[in-house]
């Protein structure tokens, strides 16, 4: 079972059969967060909020992470590029995903640099297997 929504996501195992029997399979996790600043535009608080999510490439359970900002692409109506910063982590498991969000250092970034967005918008995702 999946459920989805804009903050969280709850997963089961699923059964993959393989020539040894059956074995749970944990989907992989893609976790996207988008932020709106308090002041749009501005570059310092920008830079503030990019170097608060480079911190965060010292959690552990984090495999990949990318911080980034609107690419200049053509406008067409499903595009989407009013944000000011966006990073995309992957996890293994949902838990290291738990595990991410109660680390000291996520609960520092948070507490040191809330104070720069209007907004979040997190979409998580389970990785479909192949």
């Amino acid at each position: 079972m999946i459920a989805l929504g804009t903050a969280g996501i709850a997963v089961s195992s699923t059964q993959a059969s393989t020539g040894k029997g059956a074995e749970a399979v944990q989907p992989k996790l893609v976790h996207h967060v988008f932020f709106w600043l308090k002041q749009p535009g501005s570059q310092a608080d920008r830079e503030r909020l990019i170097a608060g999510l480079r911190t965060l490439r010292a959690i552990p359970v984090i495999r990949r992470l990318e911080i980034g900002i609107p690419a200049s692409t053509e406008s067409r109506d499903v595009v989407d590029a009013s944000y000011d910063v966006s990073e995309l982590m992957f996890f293994d498991r949902v838990e290291d995903q738990k595990a991410y969000q109660d680390h000291p250092i996520h609960q520092a970034f948070v507490q040191s640099c809330e104070h720069l967005w209007a907004k979040v918008v997190v979409y998580d995702m389970a990785v479909v297997p192949e």
